[in-house]
């Protein structure tokens, strides 16, 4: 039996497959965790969130108990010493429940902040591996059919998905 003649270009074809399957594989669990980052990122947003409207609420209840105090302090003048007192309280407990707001607030922003940019680092993942899957599967036809030109329409198609790979890390585009 006559053995074929290994064209050249075919070693390189094998190389360069196991190159775009090693980024695919890196892009998959980069993507993931990214993807899982933004889940958790989301989550703990919507908690915080969540802890905001509470302390909405209490200082709603705050507001409303200090305006009933206050009106009935202008049908009881004489008990102005008394019910001022109470008032002054409400009145911090309100402040301190402003204060609160305001630092969950920020936190829960700096949280979506957290998800939005995670979300962006697994689109751009998901995009290589896309790319790179289709790659592979150019440069196995191409072994198949022994067609360069599969594998550089291939080649071209896995240079679009490490630079989206390459992309996910740094968010350049």
């Amino acid at each position: 039996m006559a053995e074929e003649k290994k064209e050249p270009w075919l070693n390189w074809l094998a190389l360069s497959t196991i190159i775009l399957a090693v980024c695919a594989t890196m892009a998959t669990f980069k993507g993931g965790g990214f993807s899982t980052r933004s889940v958790l990122s989301q989550t703990q947003a919507s908690d915080q969130w969540a802890f905001y409207q509470s302390k909405s609420i209490k200082g709603y209840l705050y507001e409303m108990q200090k305006d009933q105090l206050e009106l009935q302090l202008k049908t009881h003048p004489s008990l102005e010493d008394e019910y001022q007192k109470k008032l002054d309280g409400y009145a911090a407990k309100i402040a301190k429940y402003e204060t609160e707001k305001a630092k969950i607030q920020a936190d829960a922003k700096r949280l979506e902040a957290l998800r939005d940019d995670a979300q962006q680092h697994s689109k751009a993942f998901g995009v290589a591996v896309i790319f790179l899957q289709i790659a592979i599967l150019c440069s196995s036809i191409a072994a198949l059919l022994k067609k360069k030109y599969i594998w550089v329409i291939g080649m071209m198609l896995g240079i679009y998905g490490i630079v989206q790979f390459v992309n996910g890390f740094f968010l350049f585009m």
